[in-house]
């Protein structure tokens, strides 16, 4: 089988090697699964360059999230073969980025009937994060929330999982072509952060300030964005696109409450109980499979070309994901 691995961190152009290794061979707990699509993701380039929480264990193969055809089941037959699954492999010593994974078939998910691979492979890392913070946001229609990044993958899905909660949304883009996409997609207000002060539209369109802000960038935006909460507002971090700390203004902090607090999906997951997974897991699907639910594809390449897929994935104002496929 082809595979993607890396035998030392760094940027993925430079150190992702491409290479036919022996399809793994399931344990009696576990299923093997042919991967039909991978989603690229923030976090898959991350671990790449030794900058995730977790660690590569090197050399080390890549990707967190696909979706694909179970080819072996496990020994009791809970995931017979030819089961259409979803899975992430965040946790394990094996990445997607291959032709054949094995994994326990108590972490894979089989897929809603009438969902596509390339929707499948997006199922957990963005949209199940999306549901969970404004789960946990404990926002109220016709409250605004704030999203840094709104045209990333996961801010589109959080546009919608909000607008579908009656929750007013505003965003931050650096291409004025995608202020009228988002605008399509539910978002009240999308603010060129290149062109327009962050500050001063928020403070003129929403007034005191937005309830919540999801913060994906970091650096000076990150700054920018806590400034627009409101007394008693609240900040979630789950990214640091900029690759630059947020600088934080202590008096603002104090004088109106506000809190900042970090989010990972992966701690999260693991702290909640199988019922709450559950639970969380069914209210992203059926978004997903919703008719005002959109995931959109920008381009498809096959492993063997993965490094011209991260170049198409590197493109500024980039709207849908870019996938690996079989």
């Amino acid at each position: 089988m082809i595979e993607v691995i890396f035998e030392k961190t760094g940027l993925p152009q430079d150190v992702l090697q491409v290479r036919e290794s022996p399809a793994p061979e399931p344990k009696a707990d576990e299923v093997q699964i042919q991967v039909k699509a991978r989603n690229i993701n923030p976090s898959d380039l991350m671990f790449i360059q030794g900058r995730y929480g977790i660690q590569p264990t090197l050399p080390s193969s890549a990707g967190f999230e696909a979706a694909g055809i179970v080819s072996k089941s496990d020994a009791e037959g809970k995931i017979p073969v030819g089961t259409r699954v979803m899975f992430t492999a965040q946790g394990t010593s094996t990445g997607t980025w291959r032709e054949y994974i094995t994994l326990p078939a108590k972490q894979v998910i089989p897929m809603p009937e009438g969902m596509s691979f390339e929707v499948a492979c997006q199922a957990f890392v963005n949209p199940v994060t999306a549901v969970a913070m404004v789960n946990k946001s404990e926002l109220k229609a016709g409250e605004w929330l704030l999203l840094t990044a709104g045209a990333s993958a996961f801010g589109k899905f959080a546009i919608q999982v909000a607008k579908s909660k009656g929750i007013k949304v505003a965003c931050t883009v650096r291409h004025d072509e995608q202020k009228t996409y988002l605008a399509n997609l539910g978002a009240d207000l999308v603010i060129n952060t290149e062109k327009e002060d962050l500050r001063k539209v928020i403070s003129d369109q929403v007034g005191e300030g937005v309830s919540a802000v999801f913060d994906a960038v970091g650096g000076e935006l990150g700054a920018k964005a806590l400034s627009c909460l409101k007394q008693f507002g609240a900040m979630y971090v789950f990214g640091v696109l900029s690759m630059q700390n947020m600088p934080l203004n202590t008096g603002m902090m104090i004088f109106k409450e506000i809190t900042v607090e970090g989010f990972w999906l992966s701690s999260v997951l693991q702290r909640i109980s199988k019922e709450e997974r559950a639970k969380l897991y069914q209210e992203t699907q059926s978004f997903l499979m919703s008719d005002d639910s959109t995931a959109e594809v920008a381009e498809k390449f096959p492993l063997s070309e993965v490094k011209a897929a991260i170049e198409a994935y590197n493109k500024p104002g980039r709207n849908g994901k870019i996938l690996l496929v079989s």
